[in-house]
């Protein structure tokens, strides 16, 4: 029952390959000229909202341990029919969303954005044929499925493993879950077996992945190692074969809480991945989430840090690692649009690992709100420091410092890696992001994050 002019909406995190809750999949289906009746294609954009109706402004609780605490759950809704907007059914699931009026705006961008996506593929089809841009596409996954092989190949003769070696990784989130790795690689046919076996079950926490973060993690790592420009594609994992033991932090039940997962966990098992391969040291490791608001917004951001040194390069400093893939507010619309001031936004000096390449340095951050606020901190890498790898030294770890109002006599407060707070006008709140890794075993002196020679 799926016509030309539906769009279809969904953020199940656990049945429909969502990854959050406040990550909103919009998916149109794309009928062309001579295919029949089923669809040719399926065209889909995903973009995170800033509230959903969490327990939290900005719906990422930072101690939510059921998925029922993070916002609305969606397996499926038809949220275009035939080209009609059912907005009735949109304010009836997001009844609780802070700010439903951004939604229903973010949701008519999403599905104008799909729109402008089946008017170029059906462009394409009529300029090259549909066969033809069939053809294309499996070509592009054949050719990322061609360079992983390669790519594992290479790695198994490089690091001396025969035919069916092994190489092992292991990390420790700040509560003490663990993350494990084996991977398998058979280098005659180039192909790896990742098994999780040995990572710690299910958390109370919100730090569960679900298993399409976990898979999302693993395919942009192994695009990370391959040398090769291609596009991002689910051909780089048809040589890859899972082993996700069921109930584990990395393949949670339905009604685990993922919120954390998605931006914590994540970064993690790209860590360990890379470890795995010996590729860099570790980044950061976190997003630093940050959300504010009351009863009439929510505001989200994430918060750049330092990235892990490698063989051959020093870490970047103040940046965002890995697949977070998010660009900060600038500071003049912030403070235009939210009752807060940005006081301090800098480079964290000496924070990256040394090495014979230095970590990249964390962030400073402090914001001052201006009036009573629900403040929520969700970050990682506060306990357990960022490792350096072949002989690096650790990145320093992040903090989370609440001020008093007005620079008063009252204490700096240590707020940990998750905390929700409600602060009076005047507060603060200063986070420092964690640095990268340093790689290789120090050979020269650092003065100011510069080699000194």
């Amino acid at each position: 029952d799926i016509h030309a002019g539906d769009v279809f909406l969904s953020n199940c995190p656990h049945t429909a390959g969502g990854s959050h809750l406040p990550d909103l999949t919009v998916i149109t289906p794309a009928f062309l000229p001579g295919d029949g009746e089923a669809p040719a294609f399926w065209v889909a954009s995903r973009g995170h909202h800033a509230d959903i109706g969490g327990a939290t402004p900005g719906s990422m609780p930072p101690f939510s341990h059921s998925l029922s605490e993070e916002g609305a759950r969606i397996v499926g809704f038809r949220l275009v029919s035939r080209g009609v907007l059912q907005e009735e059914g949109v304010r009836s699931i997001l009844a609780k969303s802070r700010n439903l009026a951004d939604n229903l705006s973010d949701l008519k961008a999403q599905v104008a954005a799909n729109e402008m996506g089946l008017r170029l593929l059906a462009s394409l089809a009529a300029e090259s044929s549909l066969a033809a841009v069939r053809s294309y596409m499996h070509h592009i996954q054949a050719n990322a499925e061609a360079t992983v092989r390669a790519m594992l190949r290479a790695f198994a003769a490089r690091a001396g493993l025969g035919a069916n070696g092994v190489c092992t990784a292991a990390d420790q989130l700040d509560d003490g879950s663990e993350i494990r790795l084996a991977v398998t690689i058979d280098a005659a046919a180039g192909s790896a077996t990742f098994d999780f076996s040995g990572t710690s079950p299910q958390s109370y926490s919100n730090l569960n992945a679900p298993r399409a973060v976990t898979y999302s993690a693993v395919i942009y790592s192994l695009r990370a190692l391959c040398d090769t420009d291609m596009p991002l594609n689910q051909g780089c994992l048809a040589p890859v074969t899972f082993v996700l033991p069921e109930g584990c932090l990395l393949n949670p039940g339905e009604t685990a809480a993922v919120v954390g997962g998605n931006v914590l966990t994540s970064q993690r098992v790209v860590d360990v991945v890379l470890k795995a391969f010996g590729a860099c040291a570790a980044s950061q490791g976190c997003m630093n989430n940050l959300t504010f608001g009351d009863e009439t917004y929510g505001y989200y951001e994430t918060i750049a840090g330092g990235a892990g040194a490698g063989p051959d390069w020093d870490g970047r400093s103040g940046v965002h690692t890995h697949m977070t893939n998010t660009r900060i507010t600038d500071p003049e619309v912030l403070e235009r649009r939210y009752p807060v001031v940005l006081r301090t936004f800098s480079l964290r000096a000496h924070s990256g690992g040394g090495g014979a390449h230095r970590g990249g340095d964390g962030v400073v951050r402090e914001i001052e709100f201006l009036r009573p606020t629900d403040v929520s901190i969700l970050s990682e890498r506060r306990a357990v420091p960022p490792y350096g790898l072949a002989g690096g030294e650790p990145g320093v770890r992040g903090q989370n410092l609440l001020l008093p109002a007005g620079g008063g006599a009252g204490p700096t407060v240590s707020l940990g890696g998750k905390a929700f707070v409600r602060v009076e006008a005047g507060a603060r709140l200063r986070v420092l992001s964690p640095g990268g890794g340093g790689y290789g075993a120090p050979a020269e002196a650092y003065s100011g994050g510069s080699r000194a020679k």
